[in-house]
């Protein structure tokens, strides 16, 4: 009788401190053991799976290395390849020519064609927007966004015309790394453009400094003039475009549904990939704190994670997945998923499923680690199915839609 009374004492107290948490999907040490988080769950969230089964289709292959996916109005697909062409995807996943008008695409290293936007009113005035990596001075090199009329032709072919480069990051420099690249419309028509700080110690040390405009989230009207209501208009020295400061390389970005708010998730060092709400004005504080360490080993600037005035990431992993494209999930087509943030994943060769509660990651799930294949982008269709663009010289635009 004492035994039973016991067991049930055991039970009823293991009910009432909840179930056991579940085991991380990371299983790796990190690299920076001594760096804590913040607050409960900011790495290696327990493990949480959605239950969803899925299969996955090939929408087009043959892609030099595609960078990024955006849904025209009319259901097809424009896909951004990293040498430096910009090629339209018909509904029987046939590929056009490249598009012509493009400005010249510096493709070296990091660089080339990146990020695709589609205007609001696209419908009506048949602009795109695309970020890429220029060398306008000859060695020196950094990221800039052109805008044009997308105008294709009944046999297929397609160009730009009426080009305009509406933005020049500043300053240029003698490096072919962490351009950053993404575009994202918010709600109210301004464009954010990510940019990343360039990788070299000259760069790095410039992503808090507002006097330039190295690892920062910038925004702009759609015409590359700068809103009024950007937070540093009226600082003295400052470079008006800053919306967010003190970012490593961004390269996913994707607006909350929720919220409207701007999501980034950016690359780290060894160790400290995150993902941050950049919110007007604030500084995130990439080099002076981090929760990575030098690839070559040893502490980042002091070593440290956390600083009065210095916002915390969402979420971080170390070791890295070497994230890049970012989407929410909002269809119909997978219930299950609806709410969750999804991260393609390079290193990680795999897509990260994030289950949030409002702002904060409560479980992770990896996805898509059958294909063993470099995520370079995730987008959600207009069919609810996820799009992923695979980065190799012979890369895929997959979709993953339900089982059966």
């Amino acid at each position: 009788m004492r035994r039973l009374l016991f067991t049930a004492a055991v039970a009823a107290l293991a009910s009432a401190c909840g179930p056991t948490q579940a085991a991380s999907v990371e299983t790796r040490p990190p690299n920076a053991p001594n760096l804590k988080p913040a607050f409960e769950n900011q790495t290696r969230a327990p493990e949480m799976k959605a239950g969803v089964e899925y299969e996955v289709k090939t929408v087009a292959e043959g892609l030099a290395n595609p960078w990024a996916i955006a849904f025209l109005p009319d259901g097809k697909l424009l896909v951004s390849e990293k040498a430096g062409r910009l090629r339209i995807v018909g509904a029987d996943g046939a590929l056009s020519e490249p598009v012509a008008g493009l400005p010249a695409v510096y493709a070296k290293g990091q660089g080339g064609l990146l990020g695709l936007a589609i205007d609001p009113a696209h419908a009506k005035n048949g602009l795109i927007y695309w970020s890429y990596a220029e060398n306008p001075e000859g060695k020196m090199t950094n990221t800039a966004v052109a805008r044009g009329k997308l105008v294709v032709a009944a046999d297929g072919t397609a160009k730009v015309e009426a080009v305009q480069v509406i933005f020049h990051q500043a300053p240029s420099l003698e490096s072919t790394l962490h351009y950053g690249g993404r575009l994202v419309f918010a709600p109210d028509g301004k464009l954010f453009i990510t940019l990343g700080e360039r990788s070299i110690l000259a760069g790095r040390m410039q992503a808090e400094r507002l006097d330039g405009l190295l690892g920062k989230v910038v925004r702009l009207n759609s015409d590359g003039s700068v809103p009024k209501d950007n937070p540093f208009v009226n600082t003295a020295g400052a470079r008006p475009e800053i919306w967010a400061l003190g970012l490593r390389n961004v390269q996913g970005a994707a607006l909350n549904p929720a919220t409207g708010k701007l999501w980034t998730v950016e690359h780290g060092a060894r160790g400290g990939d995150e993902v941050n709400i950049p919110a007007a004005g604030k500084n995130y504080g990439w080099p002076t704190i981090t929760y990575g360490i030098e690839y070559q080993g040893g502490p980042i600037g002091a070593g440290i994670s956390a600083k009065d005035g210095l916002e915390q990431p969402v979420y971080y992993w170390d070791p890295v997945i070497a994230p890049s494209g970012m989407a929410f999930y909002n269809a119909a087509l997978f219930p299950k998923w609806k709410g969750s943030l999804f991260v393609g994943g390079l290193a990680g060769k795999s897509v990260t499923r994030l289950t949030l509660d409002g702002e904060k990651v409560v479980g992770e799930e990896r996805i898509a680690t059958e294909l063993n294949e470099r995520i370079r982008d995730v987008v959600v269709g207009p069919d609810g199915a996820l799009y992923l663009a695979t980065d190799s010289a012979e890369g895929r635009i997959l979709k993953l839609v339900p089982k059966g």
